[in-house]
């Protein structure tokens, strides 16, 4: 056993987490951002910034007013997911339910552009092809959860663990 707190802590393994949110319109499309630094579309959200103290639910606040210019309070989390790294550590990522925008909200919605091309209010038909396989998956299993009206779904890698 080390005697060393601070070296006992700096050798734990490394676990990032992010936290985003969907935000809907009236007609139950979902709000996507272009970001200018990936190929595929995401939500809202970002890294959770844990140095300074924050939570996740803080995190996707934070990140949702710099990305799309809104301050929202996250609603209910609906779905935590445990993705395993792959060239980086594992992150925990947490959804958060924004809520049914309303029009003068949706026309207030400014991009960082110092980091976002775009948004746009899509349909799952529309969304899918543009978000990366495991932000798919962990979209699709929200959008159920909130459907169903019941959450947080626990994921990994996007998929629901299979119960005991």
């Amino acid at each position: 056993m080390t005697t060393d707190y601070a070296t006992y802590i700096a050798g734990l393994p490394r676990v990032l987490a992010g936290a985003g949110v969907i935000f809907r319109d009236a007609d139950g499309r979902v709000l996507y951002v272009e970001p200018n630094y990936r190929d595929t579309w995401n939500l809202p959200g970002g890294t959770v910034e844990s140095d300074a103290g924050e939570s996740p639910r803080q995190a996707a606040r934070r990140e949702t007013a710099e990305e799309i210019g809104l301050d929202v309070e996250p609603g209910p989390l609906l779905a935590v997911d445990w993705v395993r790294g792959t060239g980086r550590p594992p992150l925990v990522s947490y959804l958060y339910d924004g809520g049914v925008l309303a029009p003068d909200q949706l026309a207030a919605v400014r991009l960082q552009e110092s980091e976002l091309l775009s948004w746009s209010l899509l349909t799952w038909e529309e969304a899918e092809p543009r978000l990366s396989p495991s932000m798919a998956l962990r979209v699709r299993a929200a959008l159920d959860a909130l459907a169903r009206g019941r959450g947080p779904v626990e994921l990994e890698d996007g998929v629901a663990p299979a119960a005991p």
